[in-house]
């Protein structure tokens, strides 16, 4: 019987070697303490490993043969409410059946307590069937974690550290009432002139003088926004600090949740949260894209006041993982579709596989897919350990000791990794995603272009992607201020990095470690040039700054729009290279543990190095006419002003 688990190399290969289990299972089975939890890490995996493998065969069998059907039909919007399909109801029949929604709950919550990065392989199994299905399962369980951690995090949950168990948490029945899959939860950010610009958002929360919370305003392209629970960013204090500082406003931001609808015991249905109307979209057909209007709908504060932003990255961070293994799982079946038509069509007296220029095709996806799932393993494990480290530091670790040093030292690690790849994640995934479907309607020619084999569905579905949970160039841009950030803070270690790789590319023994470190050369090498040039343009602006005041001058006061223009043009180009270098440290990691895995950097350092020479090249030659005209325009319209 098919199984989008057992017919995946790659993905058993983390299941089985890849992922580094055991720090994992011992945190979330609180050090197997539990009387109901698994005895040892054995266990734990045997249980894994059958819900991989379950999910695998319901996602080949109930979903996948289903993605038209469920793509042909979409979603109904009929007197005020989303109504999906009965096909993909019943999919979600069978989901709840399974127990999923609470898959990684804690068992006093009637969970499974699984760890996270189980749930993120299912996305991956779940997506290469359909994505439409696995974006609206993600706001099940996912959003019912998101209760719970935030309830950690305030601190209005009550937990047996000794036993390390959880007593009571604030939004428990909101939690049961999702793992029983009866409801589903959302969360709210976009608003009709605010995207991107979380400092631009209008939708207000006021307090009576009761202390009640409620929202007004407007959310559009809100997915899943048909939900019960909605999570909202809304404005509580007026925007403060300086108007071209990008960052001005955002301490303004809460987080509340708001329940968007009230039913009585026999189903009727009370609106708080009105549905304005459902997106009709080039793709993600059974998944609802809404837009809200709230007019003082009651709302419940999470956390303080002014920490909203705080609170969204933590959602956002998961998202952005969820959305990597998304377009893992979409670029798998854009391979796996190309791949089966080339071997069966026949054209000059051989399958198009054999012939040059499509085995090249069908390799590099091949390729570029065991790399975005390298990178969505190692940012998700890193992420959910730092998450859960920091629970163990607020609730187990006594302040200032050895212990609880150790603890933050370990949490900090596990965050900056996660960091790191994400935003690298999230861009490569998303871009491939488009790239890989795309190639699969060209491989499979006239065909493709049919909706008879579902390769135009899956470029249709793909195309959000790079949009959605923080666009690519959004991704690029946090991936460059991190990366130049760094380097300002400590510019004698990234010096000394320059010269450690330098050695490398001359000194490995291995020759794919040289190669390897030919890749982060160049990095460094990007990364120097961007700062030099920021720095250089810098000084540029200190002609009539006497020289004592240059340290002064150049550490404060800084334009982002202005000093930084050269890396913001750069950015993307800077973040293709980082997403390679990333990916090649990767491989080249698990080449060391594990021989077999040496074909697959081999094969990625080959593509790798040339496309990182020539982004170099790019970066190093062109752009500076388009910046001198943008600058003048710019310099142009303050004149009028």
């Amino acid at each position: 019987m098919a199984n989008f688990f057992g017919d995946n190399d790659d993905l058993r290969y983390y299941f089985e070697k890849g992922i580094d289990w055991e720090p994992l299972v011992e945190i979330t089975e609180r050090g197997y303490r539990s009387k109901d939890g698994f005895r040892n890490l054995e266990q734990a995996l045997e249980f894994y490993r059958q819900i991989a493998e379950m999910v695998g065969e319901l996602s080949a069998t109930e979903i996948a043969p289903h993605a038209a059907e469920i793509d042909r039909h979409g979603v109904d919007f009929r007197d005020g409410e989303a109504v999906p399909p009965p096909r993909l109801a019943g999919i979600f029949e069978k989901l709840n059946g399974l127990e999923l929604h609470s898959m990684c709950l804690p068992r006093e919550l009637g969970g499974l307590n699984a760890p996270l990065i189980l749930y993120f392989i299912n996305a991956e199994l779940l997506a290469r069937a359909d994505v439409s299905t696995m974006t609206h399962h993600s706001f099940h369980g996912g959003m019912a974690m998101a209760m719970l951690i935030f309830s950690i995090h305030e601190g209005s949950s009550k937990i047996d550290v000794e036993n390390g168990t959880l007593l009571d948490t604030r939004f428990r029945n909101e939690i049961e009432e999702i793992a029983r899959g009866e409801a589903w939860g959302c969360m709210d950010i976009t608003e009709p002139n605010a995207g991107s610009d979380m400092a631009a958002l209008r939708t207000i929360a006021e307090q009576d003088p009761d202390g009640n919370w409620f929202v007004t305003g407007q959310k559009i392209f809100i997915t899943s926004g048909h939900g019960k629970y909605h999570f909202v960013i809304a404005r509580t204090e007026n925007a403060s600090g300086d108007s071209s500082n990008p960052m001005a406003g955002l301490s303004g931001l809460s987080m509340f949740l708001v329940p968007a609808y009230e039913e009585d015991a026999q189903g009727n249905r009370k609106r708080i949260v009105t549905i304005d109307r459902i997106e009709e979209k080039l793709g993600h057909h059974g998944s609802v894209t809404a837009s809200l209007s709230f007019d003082r709908a009651p709302a419940h504060l999470i956390g303080k006041r002014g920490e909203g932003f705080k609170y969204m990255l933590t959602l956002m961070n998961n998202a952005r993982l969820g959305v990597g293994f998304e377009s893992l799982g979409l670029c798998e079946s854009a391979y796996r579709m190309a791949k089966e038509y080339a071997e069966q069509r026949v054209s000059m007296g051989k399958t198009i596989d054999r012939h040059e220029i499509i085995a090249d095709y069908l390799e590099e996806m091949r390729t570029d897919i065991q790399a975005i799932r390298a990178l969505a393993m190692h940012g998700a494990v890193h992420e959910e350990l730092a998450q859960k480290l920091a629970l163990v530091l607020k609730y187990q670790s006594e302040p200032g000791t050895a212990s609880a040093k150790h603890l933050q030292e370990e949490a900090d690690r596990h965050k900056a990794q996660a960091r790191r790849v994400t935003p690298l994640l999230k861009y490569l995934a998303a871009e491939k995603a488009v790239d890989m479907s795309r190639r699969a309607v060209q491989i499979m020619g006239g065909v493709g272009y049919t909706k008879d084999y579902g390769a135009e569905k899956l470029l249709r579905d793909a195309m959000v992607m790079p949009i959605y949970e923080g666009t690519s160039q959004i991704q690029c841009l946090m991936a460059m201020k991190d990366c130049l950030g760094g380097i300002m803070k400590n510019p004698q270690d990234f010096v000394k990095r320059m010269a450690q790789v330098r050695w490398r590319t001359l000194s490995a023994r291995d020759p794919l470690e040289r190669h390897v470190a030919k890749i982060q050369s160049m990095s460094l090498a990007a990364q120097n040039y961007l700062i030099t040039r920021t720095a250089a343009q810098k000084l540029k602006s200190l002609g009539d700054v006497p020289i004592t005041d240059w340290f002064r001058a150049l550490s404060k006061n800084w334009d982002p729009k202005r000093d930084f223009a050269i890396a913001l043009l750069n950015a993307e180009r800077l973040t293709r290279i980082l997403a390679d270098e990333a990916a090649c440290e990767l491989l080249l990691a698990q080449a060391r543990k594990h021989p077999e895995r040496r074909e697959i950097l081999e094969r990625y350092v080959e593509r790798a190095e040339p496309r990182c020479r020539y982004l170099l090249d790019e970066m190093t030659t062109m752009g500076q006419k388009m910046l001198q005209a943008l600058d003048a325009g710019e310099s142009a319209r303050q004149s009028v002003a």
